[in-house]
């Protein structure tokens, strides 16, 4: 069932970029990821609701939360770069980048989460890898 949710994740984020490629037009970056922020924060609080889980907030530990703040301030600051990339810049370009977060979170993955390191992820990353350099340069 994991992979259903990650090759619709992977759909919802291509989609993503092409309609706030769209969207960024006349608009300042940070203005839009503000709006689309708040479309966000409705949709998950949304969520929560309709599925009871809003209970759960007061069972949540400390080092959790500190990690869900710490992800939140990451995924914001990845949000304003991203959008300021995409309105200066090609989306065919700008995309492909971005998701050089593949190689950089499987290291993270190997480093910090202590993951095995298989032939197969090191073949994926080094092909990734490559595969950015070459729509960059």
């Amino acid at each position: 069932m994991w992979i259903l949710y990650a090759l619709l994740s992977a759909f919802f984020a291509a989609l993503t970029s092409i309609l706030a490629k769209i969207g960024l037009e006349n608009v300042n970056s940070n203005l839009a990821t503000a709006i689309r922020t708040i479309i966000v924060l409705i949709m998950s609080w949304a969520i929560v609701f309709v599925t009871g889980k809003h209970h759960d907030v007061v069972n949540i530990e400390y080092k959790s939360l500190l990690f869900l703040i710490l992800s939140g301030i990451a995924t914001g600051l990845s949000w304003l770069c991203y959008y300021k990339a995409l309105q200066i810049g090609e989306a065919s370009k700008v995309i492909p980048i971005d998701k050089f977060s593949l190689v950089i979170g499987m290291a993270l993955a190997f480093i910090i989460l202590k993951e095995t390191i298989t032939i197969k992820t090191v073949i994926g990353g080094t092909l990734i890898t490559i595969g950015t350099l070459i729509l960059i340069f």
